[in-house]
């Protein structure tokens, strides 16, 4: 019966592995979407590579550094308990390299190949682990720390402050040290319009991420047996109440359409375990809110080129999810309880401030170092191109 459990155990948390590597493919047609023609090739490689690099960094040191567990021995050894050990960091893993994935959304079009990926070496092979094993795994005691604030333990099920708002906060820096695309804000105080180049992969972008993500939040139970029906609903309705108050704040437009049910689901991550559907609802809700309201000013007043809008949506919206638990956790409102606002708020501003520590250290002494941005015949011929290059005449670039 045992043998037959952990089997159970090791399929369950496989397929949540599956659900969510099938998410980064939803990271490359959004990102693959969104911009220009003679990027897009760009676009799909650096994902794919990113993915790559965060798995090899991750199983020799990251692993090791969040849980203190690592894989130098047997295979036999390796096997033992239908070799759930794997697949459990084979899950984790695809949380990992979500950070990267998201950063690339921030920085596209204008970001070198070698030095991002040294970047994703480096965020998700020392300093993601840190802030994972800190609020998952009571790292230097920071979970019993959060804890003693209130008598409750900080409570983030799936994510939406140790991956989306980890990774939507680091990219902030890193947006903010390469500087806008050429020609994105001219002189003359305008700005030149950079539409998605295609749509339906954006649209196919979205669709994958959003079925993904119910992997990503019901196979966080990591077992079989605490599977739980609520989650998977909360899940559903905080896509909804993401898409329909970003289309209605959006007014249709079709970016803003296929990015609300992202939000709504960034946010639900933290208490989809305890909430109500309702206040899931809610939840999706304020933050396709938050979404439309801030990537609009973020771009158009602030002048900060964000490309896929990473900021808003998985930094902001990750944040509102983290403080969103403690509110809608609560028994009043619905909720299972055994949750404080007063322990996520803290928990979640101590992980955006090491978010914005990590991502302005990193960029900015890889930039230092080597330079991070393209120059400009390779950002106006079509990104890095040491993967490929679009030779393009100034009527090309401007119809682009």
């Amino acid at each position: 019966m045992e043998q037959l459990k952990q089997g159970a155990d090791a399929l369950f948390i496989l397929l949540g592995a599956v659900m969510v590597l099938a998410m980064h493919a939803g990271f490359a047609f959004l990102e693959l979407g969104t911009v220009r023609h003679k990027n897009q090739v760009n676009a799909l490689v650096k994902i794919l590579v990113d993915f790559c690099v965060s798995t090899l960094v991750y199983f020799f040191v990251g692993y090791t550094v969040a849980y203190g567990v690592d894989f130098f021995t047997d295979a036999g050894t390796l096997a033992q308990a239908n070799g759930y050990a794997l697949v459990k960091f084979f899950f984790l893993l695809t949380f990992a390299a979500a950070i990267p994935a998201i950063v690339s959304g921030g920085i596209a079009e204008r970001a070198r190949f070698g030095p991002q990926l040294l970047a994703t070496a480096v965020i998700v092979g020392l300093f993601y682990p840190l802030c994972e094993g800190a609020i998952w795994n009571n790292k230097f005691g920071f979970a019993d720390w959060l804890q003693s604030l209130n008598g409750v333990p900080m409570h983030d099920f799936a994510g939406s402050v140790v991956v989306h708002a980890f990774g939507g906060w680091i990219a902030l820096p890193a947006v903010l040290i390469l500087g806008a695309r050429r020609n994105r804000y001219r002189k003359d105080g305008a700005m030149s319009a950079h539409p998605p180049s295609s749509i339906p992969f954006l649209a196919l972008g979205s669709w994958v991420l959003a079925v993904g993500w119910f992997g990503f939040n019901v196979m966080s139970a990591q077992t079989i047996d605490k599977i739980s029906g609520l989650v998977a609903v909360n899940s559903l309705m905080a896509m909804v109440g993401g898409t329909l108050v970003a289309v209605l704040m959006g007014r249709n437009d079709p970016g803003f359409a296929y990015n609300g049910p992202l939000a709504g689901l960034v946010a639900v991550c933290a208490g989809s375990d305890i909430m109500h559907p309702a206040g899931a609802l809610v939840v999706g809700g304020i933050a396709g809110a938050l979404f439309v309201w801030l990537f609009t000013l973020v771009q158009n007043k602030w002048k900060i080129d964000d490309v896929l809008g990473v900021w808003p949506l998985h930094g902001l919206c990750g944040a509102w999810g983290g403080v969103a638990a403690g509110i809608f956790g609560q028994q009043a409102l619905g909720g299972i309880g055994g949750v404080s606002v007063w322990t996520q708020l803290v928990g979640t501003l101590c992980v955006v401030a090491f978010a914005l520590l990590t991502g302005g250290l990193v960029y900015g002494l890889i930039n230092k170092l080597m330079g991070v941005r393209l120059s400009q015949e390779e950002e106006f011929d079509g990104a890095d191109l040491s993967i490929h290059r679009i030779k393009a005449t100034p009527e090309q670039e401007v119809a682009w």
